[in-house]
């Protein structure tokens, strides 16, 4: 079955734009074609090696760039599935391939002739007559290769190998763990009754969700991936409340198979050992150095000045909250704050965001509003292509022009939960545009939306709207790179800058000629009242000392976990007593406001990339909020302003330093105040 004539995954690409044929792949083909890919790019690397004469950019960067086609293909293809329809069987594979795939990737990195070669390159560079990107290029192997270890000893790289291969396995684990827990601690109710304050389309969804677990006539909410869950600001039956947080909260903890507490602490212990053999004090450091931060004491000090007005906005926002409250007899506590915020909004604002559902059908802010800002906006088109399969039936496959009507791309997307997938909202490429390869994008957006009944419209809460823009503003990022080399394909920038373009799309949801657009009523198609908007808008600052609060208190809590030396690492660490001396160090330990993800159920850190950095989401929205500005200032929803976003920004991918690029688009350094004043912060 490994051959190219029998295994789809090691035939040409046939279909458009390099789709992989996932209507012909079956589990059995992955492995196969793992196998093959890897001994393809180790012989294309060996003949870069073995080479006589001197080192050149053209008979080393430009063959190194060439390489590992057939296995970015298949890693592609198959990590698209492993996250967003994870059967059993998959899993295996993946659990099987992590350590595969880890030798591999040091066999490359740590490669001495290689890095020897490259560094002979690089030696050389300012005698070479190179373009921007292609120096760029040169600059980032050797950094990379450096970082990664490539000019170790031959002892301190076999130590790293086993490392990185343990490493790997370990957070596989930690997310397989993670959805099986997530999975069985969804919460089942015997009665509409204890959902009582749910729309009927939500009382739908958690019907559909029972009955495909075999639950007729019951009721099961699934948990979202942070602690809160959208319900918790519905639900009037203060029990079910407890119940839903309770079982998030629990998540990974119980001490069954699914128990993440012991694997999480070795991944901490090895991943500061890394950083030993690599020369640093913790794994932040030897993380940070390649950011645009540059070190952990420059995070941290973004988190601890924001900190304290967060707090002290939090106490104030929970005060308002206990006034409400007390006519219930109630004392708040963590399940309650939702509830209570919409009563006081709606006290304060007369703005029950619960109430705004039937303005947000799913298909229509989709077309009507996501697709249609970046239309106006980029000129761009966007047509379903129903003759092309995704890897799941609720995958639906859009191709992409440009305004000129040449293609551009494809945009897969797949809106809804289901136990296969992996929680939250993400975006990746399948397939990254290099005019080397000669290849365009296609990239995809995961959401976790309940999915309804059939016959029954999906209505969007407000969050789930904001959600559908960030990801597609990572989609645009992924459509718009427009490199010469692979290496700088699509989101390819550094961890800090990757939200920024994600988190400026955001602003397009509120913007009247957007809004009156997609926010049209299910049944009568009236637009969204314009006396609503008005309450939407003076509202944007509210219970922003919860929300912010929450935010860095996970980002506190990653950056304690890999600000550890060895030591300290090695220790016997209680996990819920470390995160509660954290959290205590920076202010952030109120009960009633816990973190947005706890420890065990961490995945950005302990399964994703963001070790060490999920800061960069507060990092990158100093420049969103900067951006922001811009646009306001410079006539908003316009296609000049948006051909120089895209040109200057977005276009640029990984091919240059992103904060360059920031300077050439907005003509100086990010200022922080908009964002303080975004966040009510300032002052």
């Amino acid at each position: 079955m490994s051959d190219a004539v029998n295994n789809p995954l090691l035939a040409p690409p046939s279909l458009p734009y390099d789709l992989p044929p996932y209507g012909s792949i079956a589990v059995e083909h992955y492995l196969p074609a793992f196998h093959a890919a890897f001994a393809a790019q180790r012989a294309e690397v060996d003949g870069i090696t073995a080479q006589t004469a001197e080192p050149t950019f053209e008979n080393t960067l430009i063959r190194l760039e060439r390489s590992g086609e057939l296995l970015d293909r298949v890693a592609r293809t198959f990590y698209t599935v492993a996250s967003a329809d994870g059967t059993p069987e998959i899993q295996a594979v993946e659990e099987e391939l992590a350590p595969l795939m880890s030798a591999h990737r040091d066999a490359i990195q740590l490669d001495a002739d290689l890095f020897a070669r490259i560094a002979a390159v690089h030696a050389q560079l300012d005698d070479l007559d190179l373009d921007a990107e292609s120096r760029y290029l040169v600059e980032r192997y050797h950094r990379e290769m450096s970082l990664a270890g490539a000019g170790l000893d031959d002892a301190q790289k076999r130590t790293l190998t086993e490392l990185n291969q343990r490493l790997s396995v370990l957070t596989t684990t930690f997310e397989k763990n993670l959805l099986a827990d997530t999975n069985e601690l969804a919460v089942v109710f015997d009665s509409a009754d204890e959902l009582d304050g749910l729309s009927e389309g939500e009382l739908s969804a958690a019907a559909q969700a029972a009955t495909s677990r075999g639950l007729d006539g019951r009721y099961v909410v699934n948990l979202t991936l942070y602690t809160g869950h959208p319900l918790l600001a519905s639900l009037t039956n203060r029990e079910s409340r407890r119940r839903l947080l309770g079982a998030s909260r629990s998540r990974a903890t119980r001490g069954n198979d699914n128990d993440n507490r012991a694997v999480l602490r070795e991944i901490v212990r090895l991943r500061a050992e890394r950083a030993a053999v690599l020369g640093y004090p913790s794994h932040a450091a030897a993380v940070l150095a390649d950011q645009t931060a540059g070190s952990p004491d420059a995070a941290r000090d973004l988190l601890r000045r924001l900190s304290t007005p967060a707090a002290a906005n939090a106490r104030a926002e929970q005060e308002a909250l206990q006034r409400i409250a007390e006519a219930d007899g109630i004392r708040i506590e963590a399940h309650d704050w939702a509830f209570y915020t919409e009563k006081v909004r709606a006290e304060r604002y007369d703005l029950d965001r619960a109430a705004l559902r039937p303005w947000f059908e799913a298909e229509r802010v989709l077309r009507d509003g996501v697709f249609f800002a970046a239309e106006e906006l980029y000129g761009i088109r966007m047509a379903e292509r129903h003759d092309l399969q995704g890897y799941h039936p609720d995958v639906r496959v859009f191709e992409v022009h440009n305004a000129d009507g040449s293609e551009l791309g494809l945009f897969l997307l797949d809106l809804y939960t289901r136990d296969s997938k992996r929680g939250g909202a993400w975006m990746n490429s399948i397939v990254t545009q290099s005019a080397l390869r000669g290849t365009a994008p296609v990239v995809v957006n995961n959401l976790n939306v309940n999915k309804p009944a059939p016959g029954t419209p999906t209505l969007l809460t407000l969050d789930e709207v904001t959600t559908l823009f960030h990801e597609f503003g990572h989609a645009l990022h992924g459509l718009f790179a427009t490199v010469t080399y692979p290496h700088f394909g699509g989101t390819a920038v550094y961890r800090d800058f990757v939200e920024f373009p994600s988190q400026v799309n955001e602003m397009w949801i509120l913007w009247p000629e957007i809004l009156t657009n997609y926010a049209r009523h299910i049944d009568t198609d009236a637009p969204l009242p314009a006396d609503v908007v008005e309450r939407l808008h003076a509202s944007e600052a509210f219970n922003q000392g919860f929300a912010t609060s929450e935010y860095l208190a996970a980002s506190w809590i990653d950056q304690a976990w890999h600000g550890l030396s060895v030591a300290e690492a090695s220790a016997d660490i209680d996990v819920a007593a470390f995160e509660a001396e954290a959290l205590a160090d920076i202010g952030l330990d109120n009960p009633a406001v816990p973190t947005r993800y706890a420890s065990t159920y961490f995945a950005h850190v302990f399964s994703g990339g963001y070790s060490a950095g999920y800061y960069s989401y507060i990092w990158s929205e100093v420049l969103d909020a900067d951006t922001v500005e811009w646009f306001r200032e410079n006539g908003g929803l316009t296609r000049e302003n948006g051909d120089r976003f895209r040109q200057r920004l977005l276009g640029v991918g990984g091919s240059g330093d992103p904060l360059a690029a920031y300077r050439d688009f907005r003509g100086r350094d990010a200022e922080i105040r908009p964002l303080l004043e975004r966040r009510g912060l300032a002052g």
